[in-house]
């Protein structure tokens, strides 16, 4: 048997409202649907830095330039700078202390923290894949895992994150974000830790990894969380006792 709910609002003045309310939430949703749909052109710039990681790895032309790098760091080191051990969460952390200082995110805390884990475990996922397939040797020789940078991937990552979430209230935010991510990058190579291309490959990781989060997000929440289908009916109806203009509300489910 279906049950019945039956509300009644006898203030007529409150419909305009109801009604602005959900057009504006209609609108957002396809909006954000919209946003987020895959766009082959925002494929370039990540593609561009991959490729030419790639490329590196086979290109004497490439190698020399990063020996060239690796000689002239080398003769400019006194010490070696860890905060590129720290600078690499920057950006992705960036967004949740902005949130928890009144700067909104787009997302709430359980939307934006699973699309960073989906980044975050396809970046992990591709770095360490090439890292154990390629073997290269890192510049100061102490091991054969250096293409491509996990560093620089994830802090590329961390600010396509930074980006998505507050270009709408600012593009210097995401400006900030990629600052920060592109000296990540510096100080792996300045550290001796990675050649040019592995940074290259590094950061055309993180960007994509975050743009793939982004894009299958809606299909990573119905796996989780499950989607519920509402076999409901609603109804508006307006009412009318002689004296007072009202509107109920009927739903059945």
């Amino acid at each position: 048997m279906k049950k019945l709910v039956f509300w009644c609002f006898l203030s007529i003045a409150s419909f305009p409202a109801t009604a602005q309310t959900v057009t504006e939430q209609d609108s957002i949703t396809v909006d954000t649907v919209s946003r987020y749909k895959f766009h082959y052109k925002q494929l370039l710039i990540p593609a561009a830095l991959i490729g030419y990681g790639v490329i590196g790895i086979e290109s004497d032309q490439l190698k020399t330039w990063n020996l060239q790098i690796r000689d002239e760091v080398k003769e400019d080191i006194d010490e070696k700078i860890s905060i590129d051990d720290f600078s690499q969460w920057a950006p992705a952390v960036s967004v949740y202390a902005l949130d928890a200082f009144g700067v909104k995110a787009k997302h709430n805390f359980k939307d934006r923290s699973v699309i960073l884990l989906t980044s975050y475990a396809i970046m992990s996922g591709t770095v360490l894949g090439l890292k154990s397939l390629t073997k290269i040797e890192r510049p100061d020789g102490s091991s054969n895992n250096s293409f491509p940078s996990g560093h620089t991937a994830t802090a590329f990552a961390g600010a396509e994150f930074l980006w998505q979430e507050y270009k709408d209230q600012s593009v210097w935010y995401g400006i900030a974000g990629y600052a920060v991510a592109t000296g990540t990058g510096i100080f792996r190579i300045y550290n001796n830790r990675h050649w040019l291309t592995d940074v290259a490959a590094g950061a055309g990781i993180g960007i994509l990894s975050t743009k793939i989060a982004y894009w299958i997000n809606p299909i990573v929440k119905r796996t989780l969380f499950g989607s519920k289908e509402s076999k409901s009916t609603s109804v508006l109806v307006p009412s009318y006792d002689g004296k007072q203009v009202g509107l109920c509300f009927v739903r059945t489910f």
